[in-house]
């Protein structure tokens, strides 16, 4: 007998050895954090441009809020969220000095031909601008909007109003608010109707871009209304600011962004449906310069760091490895298929889109 309980287990180890757990992931609510550029993240304030007076209106008082001699504090201090929770319970990528690498891979180095790499996985060199032109590539979105498990259980929000062409929303059936739209329905809540109210009163800085309080509270009603499996929230203000020179609303716009993903977490946390089932997978479209000083304020294919991003994720099926600090490379191609492959599904974007992020996907 003994002799055949190990002949039985020398043929079943090879199995043993290759089986993996289920992933524990239902829903993943995948987040784009317009323009934010690494070293914010990683290091909070940069000391020489939060005294600068051409681009900081009151500078004692930002530097009263978000400085400190200490990098470490500096960036806890800018966004405590991600140094508080996703740092001690997720993985965080991109910090240039430990040797993580994360860059983009289209020609271009701007906000359409970003967002399309994000939700295709790979870049179109067709896509030259930032015009209001319907994606010709089917997103992840669209792609998992037709599965027959979460058809209708996807949609987007964004505050810029290209976002409905870069998903097309004609084609692909997924719903997105974005812009200046508002909630639509027969079931509107009060806190929809009062957004819908409201929105129009409050004057943008910008005529494409609203306000990201509005993309966030609208996709918090939506989250607590239809549970989606698969939510895209797609907040714009800091790269606006940052175009407008304009680095303490930059700063104050990333504080509120890292506060607006903290309550997302908190409620998908507090929710039974959600709770331990949800993976949050953050990430920015672009970088921006560093120099000369300036430069801070662009992106693109002449200035030097706008290849350069990064991305977190938090979820049950991530291991809490905090922020890496080995040396790596990663691309923003990889994002479509991280997202998909952790809910359980594969997607290979016609064979073009980058392999999923493997580290972050299995304790």
């Amino acid at each position: 007998m003994k002799h055949l309980i190990a002949i039985i287990s020398v043929l079943l180890l090879p199995w043993m050895v290759q089986a993996q757990p289920s992933l524990r992931t239902e829903q993943v609510i995948l987040i784009t954090f317009d323009g934010l550029r690494w070293q914010e993240l990683f290091t909070g304030a940069d000391l020489s441009l939060i005294g600068d007076e051409a681009f900081v209106a009151e500078p004692e008082i930002l530097k009263h809020r978000f400085w400190d001699e200490d990098a470490m504090m500096r960036r806890i201090r800018l966004m405590p969220f991600f140094w508080s929770v996703i740092a001690e319970e997720g993985q965080m990528y991109g910090n240039r000095a430990h040797g993580s690498l994360v860059n983009v891979t289209n020609n271009f180095l701007f906000s359409y031909p970003g967002y399309n790499e994000i939700l295709t996985g790979f870049s179109d060199d067709r896509i030259i601008s930032n015009d209001k032109i319907d994606n010709p590539n089917i997103t992840i979105l669209e792609y998992m909007n037709e599965l027959p498990e979460f058809c209708n259980s996807v949609a987007a929000f964004g505050s810029w109003d290209v976002l409905p062409y870069i998903i097309n929303e004609n084609r692909s059936g997924v719903p997105v608010n974005a812009g200046f739209d508002l909630s639509e329905g027969q079931d509107l809540t009060d806190r929809e109707r009062f957004l819908n109210e409201l929105q129009p009163e409050i004057p943008s800085p910008w005529s494409t871009v609203r306000l990201d309080a509005f993309t966030h509270h609208y996709a918090m009603e939506h989250l607590k209304k239809y549970s989606p499996r698969l939510l895209y929230i797609s907040y714009g203000e800091t790269d606006d600011f940052a175009h407008d020179g304009k680095y303490d609303q930059y700063l104050n716009s990333a504080f509120q962004t890292d506060a607006f993903i903290d309550e997302i977490w908190t409620w998908v946390q507090s929710h039974a449906p959600y709770r331990n089932k949800t993976t949050l997978i953050i990430t920015t479209d672009h970088g921006r310069g560093t120099q000369p000083k300036d430069a801070w304020k662009s992106h693109g294919t002449e200035i030097e760091g706008s290849d350069q991003i990064w991305f977190a994720v938090i979820g049950p099926d991530t291991q809490p490895l905090g922020e890496i600090k080995t040396s790596g490379q990663y691309y923003q191609n990889q994002i479509a298929r991280t997202v998909t492959k952790i809910l359980g599904v594969e997607y290979t974007g016609g064979g073009k889109a980058g392999a999923a992020v493997e580290a972050v996907i299995g304790r």
